[in-house]
């Protein structure tokens, strides 16, 4: 059976493109659709579309008549504020048989929202850093010895790093809390963060340890799969840049707990610190993030998997793609790419 598999939002995931381009062998299609004509991804997808921005009253319409168009099998996002528009719409694409690998819409806003994901991992145990949302209730931990600088200010509804600081005062933390309020509405977070202004900005302890990124996969049935770590070595512009695949049995465990929780579908990314023999779980991300390929170089095929449970298929079908091995490093690079005529119908 021939698949087509629709990234939406592509932007510069090209590696998924190839993956998956590669794990069809040729046997299916893939489409790369962006409202940015110039989003590199589109330059290595088999079908690169133009459609409108996210928040616009077309979208959703527009990629149903893209799905129906073009026979499309199933869709992947690559972008957290996409996120919950396909989680509300899944109906919309499932009624013509497409899959929409999206978890549900609770599932979405535990991610989506910090919050809510530090009240989540809290609730399981799991060791996270603490979180508070206003800056009295910060200030007031600082003098009572519960946090201590230097700190971390973020926004609760977070996307790719922006608008992260890390105050190492008070001063520092007044002037960067009172700056975030201004700023944050300047940016694409601005619309969510208007739902609770008064604690749209998160302050957190900041985590002195080694920090890893996880990739949590569960099938499409919310079931586990298995967890795939890398410890990062570097990191560039939110995302990780050079890493270590890791393998341990403590990592393994606390991804199959969140994972049997949270009941997500397909792959979570996930950042860690292990601190004094620790590991504490900082963020939640329902969907591919850029510690990926690591994974995927280090032996676990999760576009191959993805292709066998769209299938229905399971057991050694899918285990033969999982060959994963720790101690390997692989560090990103850029490369040039020239942006041919692209289908903006």
């Amino acid at each position: 059976m021939k698949q087509t598999i629709l990234f939406t939002c592509a932007g510069r995931r090209n590696y998924l493109i190839t993956y998956f381009k590669e794990a069809l062998k040729g046997n299916g299609t893939v489409i790369a659709a962006d409202q940015d004509v110039l989003a590199p991804a589109l330059v290595d997808a088999d079908i690169a579309i133009k459609v409108p921005d996210i928040y616009d009253d077309t979208y959703i319409p527009k990629l149903v008549e893209l799905c129906k168009a073009q026979a499309v099998t199933a869709i992947i996002t690559l972008n957290d504020l996409e996120l919950p528009i396909l989680a509300a719409h899944k109906s919309l694409f499932e009624d013509i048989g497409v899959k929409v690998i999206v978890s549900n819409e609770q599932v979405i806003d535990i991610g989506f929202d910090k919050l809510k994901t530090f009240n989540f991992i809290k609730a399981l145990g799991i060791p996270t850093p603490n979180t508070y949302t206003t800056l009295e209730d910060a200030k007031m931990a600082i003098a009572q010895g519960l946090l201590k600088f230097p700190l971390v200010l973020k926004p609760r509804w977070g996307s790719a790093s922006i608008g992260i600081e890390f105050p190492e005062s008070m001063e520092e933390l007044e002037l960067s809390y009172e700056l975030q309020k201004i700023k944050i509405h300047k940016t694409i977070l601005g619309k969510k963060s208007e739902c609770d202004g008064e604690h749209a900005i998160l302050i957190q302890e900041k985590l002195d340890g080694k920090e890893f990124g996880l990739d949590i996969v569960n099938d499409f049935e919310g079931k586990y799969f298995g967890t795939f770590a890398r410890e990062k070595l570097a990191m560039r512009s939110g995302e990780t840049d050079k890493a270590i695949t890791v393998i341990d049995n403590r990592i393994e465990e606390m991804g199959k707990k969140i994972a049997t929780a949270l009941q997500h579908l397909g792959n979570m990314d996930c950042d860690a610190f292990l601190v004094d023999g620790a590991f504490y779980l900082l963020e939640l991300n329902p969907r591919f993030g850029g510690g990926y390929p690591f994974s995927h170089e280090a032996g676990v095929n999760i576009a191959a998997i993805y292709l066998e449970w769209l299938k229905g298929e399971s057991g050694e079908n899918v285990a033969q793609f999982n060959n994963y091995q720790s101690g390997i490093i692989f560090s990103k690079c850029d490369r040039l790419l020239k942006i041919e005529h692209v289908n903006t119908t």
